[in-house]
């Protein structure tokens, strides 16, 4: 799994968002269908819907917290406001979807208006249960601070897709 730490590198989620980690866990994120795949782009009209995340490993005793960011906001050029925190769900236990989990955060459908942002997944893996306390703000959110708060340690697996405003030309 080591390899699938490199594309967050290339993309500066691991920098910008993340310390580097080792990806341990197996996370899977579809929208309608559509695998989220590292860097690769989907049109925000195909993200309005919240995603189907799937922890595919450890067991039903096992949660985890997954957050979602854009650390792009306003523009990727100067992004004064990162990260934007667009959903939170925990207490998702292992071999289930997001789904069985506790949405702490509801999803925020991401909106891009200036430049290609990147819009990031991180998963924790949790020490017990309803133990993540709920964020103050999701403006100038801080994932490796919301970690280092709820006691989540090193992600356990992150993927990142990019999106840019769709304009109508681009629609077609």
């Amino acid at each position: 799994m080591a390899r699938s730490l490199e594309p967050l590198i290339v993309g500066r989620v691991v920098g910008d968002v993340l310390d580097s980690f080792t990806p341990n866990i197996k996370m899977t994120i579809t929208f309608n269908n559509k695998l989220v795949c590292n860097g690769h782009e989907l049109f925000p009209s195909a993200v309005t819907a919240r995603p189907k995340v799937e922890v595919q490993e450890g067991d039903l005793r096992t949660f985890f917290t997954l957050v979602m960011t854009d650390p792009d906001v306003p523009g990727p050029s100067d992004p004064y406001l990162r990260e934007h925190l667009h959903w939170i769900v925990t207490d998702i236990p292992g071999t289930t979807d997001a789904t069985f989990g506790r949405e702490l955060v509801s999803y925020d459908i991401p909106r891009p208006n200036i430049g290609i942002h990147r819009f990031v997944f991180v998963l924790f893996k949790q020490k017990c249960r309803n133990s993540v306390g709920q964020p103050t703000s999701r403006d100038h959110f801080n994932t490796r601070n919301f970690a280092q708060e709820n006691d989540l340690g090193q992600p356990v697996a992150a993927v990142f897709f990019n999106a840019q405003r769709e304009t109508a030309a681009r629609r077609r």
